[in-house]
């Protein structure tokens, strides 16, 4: 029997395909819909009074989506619906406001714009790993005595808590609260006379892939329970027409459906065996490694991953003491005294007990040894070459085209590659295995 859900996760783009707001022209989705791609999509509606704008890029990137949308309906703007907090959503409001606009959003938003104020800087220092390129693209846009803001940071002028309903122009919208989304204030938009649905990121960028419960670049913990009461929510209304925050629209009710069914039993599945494993005694790291999908219930793990899924369930139950050993309680941890484990047992014998246990097929503990080789002396060639190869092979694995973990080993050869070539232009790279 063909599976439809798998076809589709196949068919359509990973995450590395997302690039900064470029093209002159929006597409067409159906007769009053348009799209322009970005890093989240902006989306325009046109309807008998104006047009309504369903999120609206980075700041950097307004510029490029108004262009794109003012060829198709150059106004009036009387709404502008906002489906999360997060940057790549919010940034253009300001550009595309007029007097009379409304920006609508879930009440939550300023919760959401406040955490990104707390945590701004180590942010975006650990973005660059992941978002280096669009960074250096949008340092790049900024004009000199410009009056609008590059990335605005609005207050809503009409928020709701569960739903809010609106005509314009003979068209109805209905916006429902989904906090199981990226965000507290994630919310969806609902056209019932076309059956449309604008689920932002509300399943992630990646659809249909298993949500990202934690994200490596710094967000609060997203749960599982408000997830899928959430998708539930969505499933409710049977859309015709799925149009996510990134690449093309998904059509069709019965492949829709089935992506969300899919999707519920996979999360609950997780969910489930975490918890009983949980209750029987298993370590986190045990059940990060034991914990799989079974095939019947494949979906995408190209944003989100099973495996951190379970340690992040793990930890929203029972937090981060794992009653495993004393020194969880203290500040001190394992690789500080990694440099007298390397001088107790040799610096040459811990990179050649790597490399046996890399051909061995066991990248992690190889990385495990690579590390504390390179504590012990960060300018080792022989440790270099070792994580190096190490995180190839990590790399490789099967399934290893998850955004954050790709992006993450890619930057990390980077920097280990360029840390071996200074050595060997010095002339201290000695040999190894």
């Amino acid at each position: 029997m063909t599976d439809r859900v798998r076809e589709l996760v196949g068919s359509r783009p990973g995450f590395d395909a997302v690039r900064a707001a470029h093209t002159a022209r929006a597409s067409r989705v159906t007769e009053s819909i348009w799209q322009s791609d970005g890093l989240s999509n902006a989306y325009l509606v046109v309807t008998g009074a104006g047009r309504v704008i369903i999120n609206t890029g980075m700041g950097f990137e307004a510029p490029v989506h108004k262009r794109a949308f003012d060829a198709i309906c150059a106004g009036p703007t009387p709404v502008i619906i906002l489906t999360q907090g997060h940057v790549d959503h919010v940034g253009g409001v300001a550009l595309f406001r007029e007097p009379g606009t409304k920006l609508i959003a879930q009440r939550n938003l300023p919760l959401c714009q406040r955490d990104d104020q707390r945590i701004k800087q180590v942010r975006e220092a650990q973005a660059g790993i992941w978002f280096g390129e669009v960074l250096a693209v949008a340092a790049g846009q900024g004009v000199p005595g410009a009056t609008r803001p590059l990335q605005d940071v609005p207050v809503a002028d009409l928020t709701f808590d569960d739903r809010h309903d609106f005509e314009l122009g003979g068209t109805r919208f209905e916006l429902h609260a989904t906090p199981g989304g990226e965000t507290l204030d994630s919310s969806v938009v609902w056209l019932p006379a076309e059956r449309t649905l604008f689920s932002g990121n509300l399943f992630g960028p990646l659809f249909p892939h298993f949500p990202n419960f934690n994200t490596l670049r710094g967000d609060r913990y997203r749960q599982v329970e408000p997830y899928l009461e959430s998708l539930r929510r969505v499933r409710a209304l049977e859309p015709e027409l799925l149009i996510t925050g990134h690449f093309a629209p998904v059509p069709g009710h019965e492949l829709i459906r089935a992506c969300l069914d899919r999707l519920e039993q996979a999360v609950e599945f997780v969910h489930r065996r975490t918890l009983e494993g949980l209750n029987a005694g298993r370590s986190v790291w045990s059940l990060m490694r034991e914990v799989q999908l079974p095939p019947e219930l494949c979906v995408g793990q190209g944003y989100g991953k099973v495996s951190w899924a379970v340690r992040t369930i793990w930890e929203t139950y029972m937090g981060w003491f794992r009653a495993e050993a004393t020194s969880e309680l203290y500040a001190t941890q394992p690789r500080e005294i990694w440099t007298d484990l390397v001088e107790l047992a040799g610096a040459a014998g811990v990179v050649q007990r790597g490399w046996s246990r890399l051909h061995a097929g066991d990248p992690e503990a190889a990385m495990l040894l690579a590390e504390a080789a390179l504590a012990h002396d960060a300018d080792s060639g022989a440790a270099l070459r070792l994580a190096v190869v190490t995180n190839r092979a990590l790399l490789a694995r099967p399934g290893g085209d998850n955004f954050w973990e790709s992006g993450w080993l890619r930057s990390q050869i980077r920097v280990l590659e360029q840390r071996l070539a200074d050595l060997e232009r010095r002339g201290r790279v000695e040999g190894g295995a």
